[in-house]
């Protein structure tokens, strides 16, 4: 049955490869697999410009997972549980408290300081990869040494070497609230894709944190994981092997809860996108109805002597759905791959598109207004996307795929249900 479809289906095929059937044909394939080929590029850069923000937020502040409210003598029982755990990567310790710090600008800008061990940034991988150093050392080796964000220092007006202190500082009744006495140097200043912990950040020593964050300052356990999605998994794991019931302290949060509003805006911006962008599916879906309702009234005759021969309703429909298949096959497999080959080549491809763009405005600017040639330069803005690092997640690639495959299916399948609408002698009686 299935190789007397495919020879009738290719038969029709090669009847129509001139003519009006053959542009809509050739129309429906390259619709399908432009819309794969953007789906894809869209979604990777999407996916490197979004992960940018949460690996750097993950990784360098909230962690994936945090245990609170931990008592000192269930912290060797935690330190065991994460090691034993095949979802852990590490787990440090770490002190928060909030500030007004003050530099050589004056004034006195909010600033989030986070006390941790230093060696932090040379065992932990994921730190150090999202925590770049420009100017310094992450080392608190000496007395009251702070490293700070880069828009942090620019905005204080301080580098390396300079002094902040810390005027107000949150804490319990043994914390001083104003004090001129808290003056750090600054050791070094990073950099990381999100631009709030640039601008917010700063790193002391354990032994600052002892001497100013008072004794009533909480201890919080940072947990990286090896799949930072396992986050379910590693919690009830954890609340497992600890006799944690997870609602009562001590309790180990996700990420999930962690700049929540934050997460849910990405989201929802992808997924905008993603529907806006599927709409070139639905187009190219309707112009395949249309060309296939076309393509079956145009057979009528020949569809009627199959039927006349035998031919059974459902294996002449099955017919026009296999050229839908073939269609849809041939767009989603090229697309997936011309998409796959921008999204690992993304810095060449706006690189060029940046000379592109500069070549036809000079070449515009030369031709109707030479005087201004001077004024005509490389948008620097393609610089910007060229080193945004797409992300490919496999599982959204098979999705795009399976759709760029399915809608024209779908639409082959509702324009064949005209199959044999006339009788078998009405068709040779007008013929």
């Amino acid at each position: 049955m299935i190789r007397w479809i495919s020879a009738v289906s290719r038969r029709f095929a090669r009847v129509d490869r001139k003519g009006r059937s053959a542009v809509t044909s050739a129309l429906a394939t390259l619709g399908i697999c432009f819309g794969v080929m953007t789906l894809t590029v869209v979604m990777s850069v999407m996916n490197g410009f979004q992960m940018s923000f949460i690996d750097a937020i993950l990784e360098v502040s909230s962690y994936h997972l945090r245990a609170v409210d931990v008592p000192a003598e269930e912290e060797t029982a935690l330190i065991e549980a994460c090691e034993a755990d095949k979802h852990v990567r590490s787990c440090v310790p770490f002190y928060e408290a909030q500030a007004l710090m003050t530099g050589l600008k004056g004034g006195a800008l909010a600033v989030n300081v986070r006390a941790a061990d230093e060696a932090i940034y040379y065992e932990d991988q994921g730190f150090k990869k999202e925590l770049k150093m420009l100017s310094g050392q992450f080392d608190f080796s000496e007395p009251d040494s702070i490293v700070l964000g880069s828009t942090l220092a620019r905005n204080l007006g301080v580098r390396v070497g300079s002094e902040v202190s810390l005027l107000v500082m949150s804490g319990g009744s043994d914390v001083e609230l104003f004090s001129s006495d808290r003056v750090f140097v600054v050791h070094g200043i990073f950099t990381t894709g999100y631009g709030e912990i640039n601008n917010s950040y700063a790193f002391v020593g354990m032994d600052a944190a002892a001497k100013y964050f008072g004794a009533s300052a909480k201890k919080i356990w940072g947990i990286k994981l090896k799949k930072y999605d396992d986050d379910l998994k590693a919690t009830a794991s954890l609340n497992k092997k600890l006799g944690w019931s997870g609602s009562t302290e001590p309790q180990i949060v996700s990420w999930r809860s962690f700049n929540r509003t934050f997460f849910g805006a990405l989201r929802i911006e992808k997924n905008m996108l993603l529907l806006l962008v599927t709409l070139i599916f639905v187009v190219v879906a309707i112009n395949i109805y249309n060309g296939m309702r076309r393509l079956v009234f145009e057979r009528r005759t020949e569809i009627a002597v199959l039927s006349a021969l035998g031919a059974r309703r459902s294996g002449i429909k099955a017919i026009f759905i296999m050229r839908g298949f073939i269609t849809g096959t041939v767009g989603a497999l090229t697309g997936v791959a011309l998409g796959l080959l921008i999204s690992f080549n993304t810095d060449v491809v706006f690189t060029l598109a940046a000379k592109l763009m500069y070549g036809i405005q000079y070449l515009i600017t030369a031709l109707t207004d030479s005087a201004n040639l001077q004024y005509v330069q490389v948008n620097s803005s393609y610089n910007l996307y060229a080193s945004i690092p797409a992300r490919v997640f496999p599982g959204e690639v098979l999705a795009i795929t399976l759709f760029g495959i399915f809608s024209p299916l779908i639409a082959s399948w509702a324009a064949s249900r005209n199959v044999l609408k006339m009788t078998v002698s009405e068709v040779l009686h007008n013929e």
